[in-house]
């Protein structure tokens, strides 16, 4: 074998073996890591065959097995580098095959860092394929299903493999992270999978024939290899991969199904939602589906009468043999006396909004509907005066869960004594095909970039969002613009002001309000915009349309007065905030302080559809600062009460240890259920992800909150705590456990307890230490008065004292420390 001039002088033919003793010495002293690169570079150089002396030294040592750099590791990259300067020494032929052939057996059990490393040095991509093949087989057969899926994946052997067969047991491991994986660079292999789960979610279907088949599985997860957890991976995929979700009607169909369901509910026993808005989402959501009509026949069995049954059964002209007993007789006795009596009840409520609710108090005739470039001409040239204050507000088609943002269907923007209303769709498709792409686009970019018009908005940071997302010529808007005024910033701080409401609005009659509300059967507080609507002008805004089919076209009278309303009642709250804006609790330079300055947040992560906008008092605050300024009165662990979500117990058990009243949902429990303990024992919910914008609609505002799924439940409580500025004292831990009270837990505390929070924000510049009990750690601190560890000493500003930061099993004290 040929080697270079600075190797000429070293030994042929020494022993791998040896050379292995010698780099293993060298690695435990770690000082010496620029002799042990020396030494491997001189090792290699005198090894008759490096490559085969790689594999004696991995075949007879087993630290290169575990997880991290080991000394393995280190020799192999390092022979990769040297190869590169010594391509000579590779090998090929029968030689290099019985080389892949032993490489394989090293490959089955090592780490995943030295996969790529050895797979280069072996160029096991030049192997026979149907050897690879047969290999990653045995690895399979012998339960080794992960193995062999990051060897496939590596060998890039998928194309010649059961998608269903590799994957099915990573799914029961839950092992989805690596599945993704196993078909990213493979559409075909997407497709394939998608249809595979799209198949488990099939009505019938018995998820258990697939289960039964790995009985002995070993880290088998029964619990996440559901019909409902398959459900949420087919639609993470589908939108990871952007595949079309035609490809999966069985779950587009359940999720179908929970919108039917979600609607009834809305409108039958929340009854916050019109006839006329529940009727445009049903037909929508059901469509021709011949499966989806014959549910929403059941549904409507079960929440209304047969009559009305009856009436969809013909409007979606079902076949009578589809339709369960009674409701075909009632086909042919459709009666005109339900019309008359709907069209009554329609006047009458006509009647009742407007005593109950916020009025227009602009001519309809003032209301203008745009539709062409021509028609926006009008309203550009009288928007973008200097020194005009506008409202701007959007209206998009609610999504109920479904993938991707919405898009904004309708832009409204009031003047102070008129309301133009952009048909967005309409104009998209005009600019689509007269090639003015980028006018209205210009336009809105002017309006919110220039410093001489104040926008007046109310949760700007989510329209601007949508509104990029309909038109990405518009995705830097929220960037660039100056002069706004978001409300809902407004809103936080009048929240959050002690003086009363009533000094600053008309004397809203309350009684009577309910009592409207009672007979017409909306029992829902108001929340968000109409909220301060009603304590700003007097009655709140009336928000039956606001869950409305906003791309339908044409859009009734009924959407055209909310939405023009919606953008015309930001212009009167501005005007009588700035008129008296010290009866409302807020500084005098009121104009000052918000015109000019950009009041929208940076676009989170995830955008919440408008009609999930987090409360004013359900929102976190970001940063230091304004914390302080957005953190509620105190109160003590005894006045929270709350009700966890199933995915939060551990958070659950965090809390009742800190002297919180917690209610726990059951795993099999519907997230709803939360809503109903929250209304009946005055309890705030704690969810996360998606069930919060179901959930904060259904509660009155600021009695939801979503903590980070992705903390562990100690960071989610220090974010619970802080938010609602629950201030823990030494008395209320473990108040609610019956092991003890926390000055003198007993060493018995369940294991749960043990990982309690280490150092925890309790609001009122306290911090609680729950300090472990290791063998020289004090029994019986001392304590002052004022709670303080005398360990700590006086000086000791809030740090603990080495006693506090002992770690171990088993609590035994808590300790309060006082900045």
């Amino acid at each position: 074998m040929n080697q270079d001039s600075d190797s000429s002088d070293q030994p042929t033919g020494q022993d791998p073996l040896l050379l292995l003793k010698t780099l293993q010495l060298l690695w435990t002293k770690k000082e010496m890591k620029k002799q042990l690169k020396e030494e491997i570079r001189r090792g290699f150089a005198g090894l008759e065959d490096p490559l085969a002396g790689l594999l004696d030294m991995l075949e007879s040592s087993s630290d290169w097995k575990g997880k991290g750099h080991s000394l393995g590791y280190y020799i192999t990259t390092e022979l990769q580098l040297w190869i590169k300067e010594h391509p000579a020494v590779q090998q090929s032929g029968i030689k290099l095959k019985k080389l892949q052939a032993r490489v394989l057996r090293i490959l089955a059990q090592c780490p995943a860092n030295l996969l790529d490393p050895l797979i280069s040095i072996y160029q096991l991509h030049t192997a026979d394929r149907n050897y690879l093949l047969g290999h990653v087989s045995h690895l399979y057969h012998k339960g080794d299903y992960k193995e062999a899926a990051i060897l496939s994946i590596k060998l890039k052997l998928q194309p010649d493999q059961d998608v269903e067969k590799m994957c099915t047991p990573l799914l029961l491991q839950d092992k989805t992270n690596l599945v993704e994986d196993y078909v990213g660079e493979y559409p075909e292999l997407q497709s394939k999978l998608l249809q595979i789960l799209d198949t488990w979610c099939e009505p019938g279907f018995n998820i258990r024939d697939i289960t039964r088949q790995y009985q002995g599985l070993s880290r088998y997860k029964p619990d996440k290899f559901n019909r409902k957890m398959l459900s949420k991976l087919v639609f993470r995929l589908l939108d990871r991969f952007n595949v079309d979700p035609a490809l999966c009607p069985n779950v587009i169909n359940q999720r179908h199904l929970r919108t039917l369901n979600y609607l009834f509910y809305k409108r039958f026993v929340e009854k916050t939602m019109t006839q006329e808005n529940w009727t445009d989402h049903v037909q929508s959501t059901v469509g021709e589906n011949r499966w989806l009509q014959g549910h929403l026949i059941q549904l409507l069995i079960s929440y209304c009468d047969l009559k009305t049954a009856a009436r969809w059964a013909q409007r979606c002209n079902l076949p009578k043999e589809m339709l369960p007993y009674g409701v075909a007789d009632e086909l042919q006795k459709l009666q005109i006396q339900e019309r008359v009596e709907e069209a009554t009840k329609a006047d009458n409520y006509e009647e009742s909004k407007k005593k109950d609710y916020y009025q227009l108090p602009i001519p309809r005739a003032n209301i203008h509907f745009l539709q062409t470039w021509e028609e926006t001409l009008q309203c550009w040239e009288k928007v973008l005066r200097p020194g005009q204050v506008v409202g701007i507000d959007m209206e998009w088609r609610p999504s109920f869960g479904m993938v991707g943002k919405p898009r904004v269907s309708l832009l409204q923007i009031a003047l102070n004594d008129e309301v133009f209303l952009l048909d967005l769709p309409r104009l998209l498709e005009h600019a689509e095909t007269e090639g003015g792409k980028e006018k209205l686009p210009h336009f809105i970019q002017m309006l919110y970039s220039d410093a001489a018009i104040t926008k007046l908005g109310y949760g700007m940071s989510g329209d601007l969002s949508s509104l990029a997302a309909t038109w990405p010529a518009l995705k830097d808007t929220d960037k660039q613009a100056q002069g706004v005024v978001d409300l809902l910033t407004v809103d936080k701080q009048l929240q959050k002001s002690s003086i009363d409401w009533k000094k600053g609005s008309r004397k809203v009659d309350v009684l009577s309000l309910e009592q409207s509300n009672e007979d017409r059967g909306f029992r829902q507080p108001e929340k968000g915009l109409s909220l301060l609507v009603q304590h700003v002008l007097g009655k709140p805004l009336d928000k039956t349309e606001q869950l409305s089919n906003w791309e339908k076209r044409p859009l009734r009278e009924e959407q055209i007065l909310y939405a023009a309303s919606d953008a015309y009642c930001l212009l009167e709250i501005y005007e009588k905030l700035c008129k008296d804006p010290a009866s409302f609790g807020l500084s005098s330079d009121l104009t000052a302080s918000l015109v000019g300055k950009s009041s929208i947040k940076p676009t989170a992560k995830k955008q919440l559809n408008k009609q999930e906008v987090l409360s004013p008092s359900g929102q976190q605050c970001k940063g230091s600062k304004k914390e302080t300024s957005c953190r509620p009165a105190p109160i003590s662990p005894k006045e929270f009460s709350v009700v966890c979500d199933n995915m939060l117990q551990g958070l659950g058990r965090y809390l009742r240890c800190l002297g919180v009243d917690v209610q726990m949902l059951e795993n099999e429990d519907d997230h709803r259920k939360a809503a109903e303990i929250a209304r009946q024992e005055g309890r705030v919910i704690l969810t996360s992800g998606l069930p919060y914008q179901t959930l904060q609609s259904q509660v009155a505002e600021g009695r939801c909150f979503s903590v980070n799924c992705s903390e562990k439940a100690k960071e989610q409580a220090l974010q619970v705590l802080k938010h609602f500025n629950v201030q823990v004292s030494l008395a209320d831990i473990f108040s609610r456990c019956q092991q003890g009270r926390a000055d003198g837990v007993q060493a018995g505390t369940s294991r749960n307890t043990q990982v309690l929070l280490h150092t925890c924000w309790a609001g009122g510049g306290s911090r609680v230490i729950l300090m472990d009990n290791l063998g020289h750690t004090p029994s019986s601190p001392s304590w002052s008065s004022a709670g303080r560890c005398l360990n700590c000493g006086p000086g000791s500003k809030g740090q603990p004292c080495c006693a506090c930061q002992s770690a171990g099993d088993g609590l035994s004290a808590a300790i309060i420390h006082r900045r």
